[in-house]
């Protein structure tokens, strides 16, 4: 089979199709015949080399973080699933090391779920990691703060792949959003029902903005766009700041929790997340679409900065 292989840190080009043995679901396994594969920035971080610091010596280190596809074989003990079933799944790539990009992936059996009707293959792989980061900031928001129907949050890169996500999970669920981001993308955000807020480069600035729609400061921001601590002066005291990355996460003051999402596989976040996209509650977008085999393309577009929606592998 085909996988998508980085042996060399460098360019867009070091993400390379090769040759790899099928692999054999093991207990309580299942392996998927994937369809549409997503490409993220952590794919483009690992494949130039940013990231090498906090990686082991090996190799290669294949790429990818979420699978669309069919299952094609199961473990043993696995029931929750049978081949032929469409599925939507998730790994946590720095703790395998060994992602899904390619014709085929195993994944737990608890980590993947049944796909979205209605939607296509590449449509559905938008969810898994961005989806599952957006809700999972919004749990823990809710059990760290009791941030429920009628709170306040405000979301920075809301046009972004976690932010867009985020956006509308929270309106959802009923709370205020404040949307930051470019101004391109006020009207997107405005019709979704966000309030807007232009990001500025000072997050200062941007801080400022938010506490003349909200004095009080908002119950939590959910900062994707990694402003930082500048954006604590939007917070109320004894708020929360959930960043999406460590270096990102501010110190602590006024009371104010920190925490870092670090987004784990949850086969029932998932069945979550394709229930309400069926339903028309939660949409996708996509940017653009490559072949497996021209997968240096599709990461040379992801670099490119800016983009709207996913960029994803079609298998």
């Amino acid at each position: 089979m085909r996988a998508v292989l980085v042996t060399t840190f460098g360019g867009p080009e070091q993400a390379r199709i090769a040759r790899t043995d099928l692999p054999v679901p093991g207990p309580g396994q299942v392996r998927i015949r994937n369809e549409a594969l997503a490409v993220h920035p952590a794919d483009l971080a690992v494949r130039a080399g940013h990231l090498a610091a906090l990686l082991p010596e090996q190799s290669a280190y294949r790429l990818g973080w979420d699978t669309a596809g069919v299952v094609d074989a199961v473990g043993a003990g696995v029931e929750s699933v049978r081949p032929g079933d469409r599925v939507i799944g998730l790994i946590h790539w720095f703790a395998s090391r060994n992602g899904t990009h390619g014709d085929q992936a195993v994944l737990p059996a608890d980590a993947v779920a049944p796909a979205p009707a209605g939607l296509t293959a590449a449509e559905a792989v938008t969810l898994p990691l961005n989806g599952l980061t957006a809700l999972q900031a919004l749990d823990t928001a809710a059990d760290t703060i009791g941030l429920r129907e009628g709170g306040t949050l405000l979301v920075t890169g809301a046009a972004g792949g976690v932010g867009h996500f985020a956006t509308q999970l929270a309106l959802h669920r009923g709370l205020r959003v404040i949307a930051v981001a470019r101004a391109g993308d006020r009207g997107q955000l405005l019709a979704l029902g966000a309030e807007f807020v232009e990001g500025a480069e000072d997050g200062a600035d941007t801080a400022a903005a938010v506490r003349e729609l909200v004095p009080a400061g908002v119950d939590a921001v959910l900062d994707t766009a990694l402003t930082g601590a500048p954006l604590l002066a939007a917070v109320r005291a004894d708020g929360l700041f959930l960043a999406v990355r460590p270096p990102a996460a501010p110190a602590p003051e006024r009371g104010i929790r920190v925490h870092v999402v670090d987004v784990r596989p949850d086969g029932g976040g998932l069945a979550e997340l394709a229930e309400l996209a069926e339903g028309g509650a939660l949409t996708t977008r996509i940017a653009a679409a490559y072949p497996l085999d021209q997968v240096a393309a599709a990461h040379a577009h992801a670099a490119r900065g800016g983009v709207r929606g996913a960029v994803v592998l079609t298998v």
